[in-house]
């Protein structure tokens, strides 16, 4: 989720090309439906016609959080870590359920992009660096982000794993009372009340011995995905050239529940496991 300055124009002109796109939909829909209002009013209804017509004005207007996104895009020198192919995986999801509820480990130049993509829905960021955050929240003051704290490390990688294997690891609870060693129990209450319908682990340091590591976070993504009511949640892991990523996200997403991957991203849709619990935790 950190910047990388040396990142090619490509995917620069990438993300400008997405918000350019998303805006003429926008502007387009907000038209089409101004103009199937006004074919269905009476002639005579100025008051109403007086409505029509100033909706005409402001509906298609660009929202002030996406007309920002595109301003910082353009002019930054800055681009995301993911590629074009992998930042396609997950704007394909959210092109389908956006507005929705969108929850990322990790915070980022980035984190501006995911924001706007999700217009209208609710996008959560969670990072480790309480001074990171500061700094992000200077620049975009309108991301909802909050400092999480990890207890684990990634030289715990292997025994964290065959913890993960018992059965108080597979038990369909609420990741905030979950009795596994691998449940992340100290997020903020609104990130285990809502339902979130995308998931992206980006985050937290994964890259050396000492680093937090993604354990915890693939693993209670993977349970609040199971825990939900009903439906499914499309949950992505980056840097899956990485050992734990690669292991983690096979593990508790299962492969069988992987639907594509892109790069160093894997994209899982998991359903909920509340409405038969007689599934097993990997589908066979």
């Amino acid at each position: 989720m950190r910047p990388k300055p040396h990142r090619l124009s490509n995917l620069k002109i990438l993300i400008i090309g997405v918000f350019v796109a998303f805006l003429l939909l926008f502007v387009l829909r907000s038209s089409f439906s101004s103009s199937n209002s006004d074919a269905f009013l009476p002639k005579d209804s100025k008051i109403v016609i007086g409505r029509a017509e100033n909706c005409s004005r402001t509906c298609g207007k660009i929202p002030p959080s996406l007309a920002q996104a595109l301003i910082h895009y353009t002019t930054s020198t800055i681009t995301p870590q993911q590629t074009l192919k992998e930042i396609k995986v997950t704007s394909r999801v959210l092109q389908k359920k956006s507005p929705c509820n969108f929850l990322v480990f990790g915070l980022g130049h980035d984190s501006l992009m995911w924001a706007a993509l999700n217009h209208g829905g609710r996008t959560i960021f969670l990072d480790e660096d309480a001074v990171w955050i500061e700094q992000i929240r200077r620049r975009f003051p309108m991301l909802e982000s909050y400092h999480v704290t990890y207890d684990s490390k990634v030289n715990q990688a292997d025994e964290l794993m065959e913890a993960g294997k018992g059965p108080e690891c597979t038990a369909i609870v609420d990741a905030r009372y979950s009795m596994c060693q691998l449940g992340l129990k100290g997020l903020p209450g609104e990130v285990y009340d809502i339902k979130w319908d995308l998931i992206m682990v980006d985050a937290p340091t994964g890259y050396h011995d000492e680093a937090p590591g993604r354990m915890t976070a693939i693993y209670t993504a993977g349970m609040m995905a199971r825990n939900r009511a009903d439906g499914e949640t499309d949950v992505f892991v980056h840097d899956v050239n990485r050992v734990v990523e690669d292991k983690f996200s096979k593990e508790f997403l299962c492969d069988g529940y992987m639907k594509k991957q892109e790069g160093r991203l894997r994209h899982f849709t998991i359903p909920s496991h509340r409405d038969g619990m007689e599934r097993p935790f990997c589908p066979l």
